[in-house]
């Protein structure tokens, strides 16, 4: 039997860190809702209205397209956990991987959201929602990282370039 090649390594690990976003992101969904009902803020619907309009629709503000964010929330967390089982096997892991990943995650959705032109610059957030989306963002990378770590080994870290040239 032959050993799996690169590529086959990567795309394996794309694909458990998929599945670990996945499951990152129905925890994240869990921690929502339990910080809804405590601090009675409402659903966004700002995810749902940006995947519409990129799909070339144009929903109104009002509008509460409630599946378009279930879809919006998964396959970004499937997405962004692919990259972070890519992480995973080749060495970037742990606790400095989940921080820099919280950080990708919350670049991804607001660049989405603002190119769009759906959602507003965080900057312009009151601290509180801000607060708040980073802590939900966190709880999906922390998670999705922690299970990429336990099931991928770092079988593609490489030696190799660890001093400028």
């Amino acid at each position: 039997m032959t050993a799996a090649s690169r590529p086959d390594l990567l795309l394996r690990a794309a694909g458990i860190g998929a599945a670990a976003g996945v499951i990152g992101a129905a925890v994240m969904v869990v921690g929502e809702k339990a910080e809804q009902a405590l601090t009675r803020r409402p659903n966004s619907y700002v995810p749902g209205r940006a995947l519409l309009t990129l799909l070339g629709q144009h929903p109104g503000d009002d509008e509460r397209p409630r599946g378009w964010n279930s879809v919006m929330h998964y396959g970004t967390g499937a997405a962004l956990g692919s990259l972070r089982g890519v992480w995973a096997v080749t060495g970037i892991r742990g606790g400095s991987a989940n921080a820099w990943h919280t950080v990708v995650r919350l670049a991804f959705d607001q660049t989405v959201e603002n190119a769009t032109g759906v959602g507003a610059p965080p900057a312009s957030w009151p601290v509180q929602e801000l607060t708040v989306d980073v802590l939900h963002k966190a709880v999906y990378s922390v998670l999705t990282g922690a299970l990429a770590d336990r099931l991928l080994a770092p079988v593609l870290a490489s030696g190799r370039g660890r001093t400028s040239h």
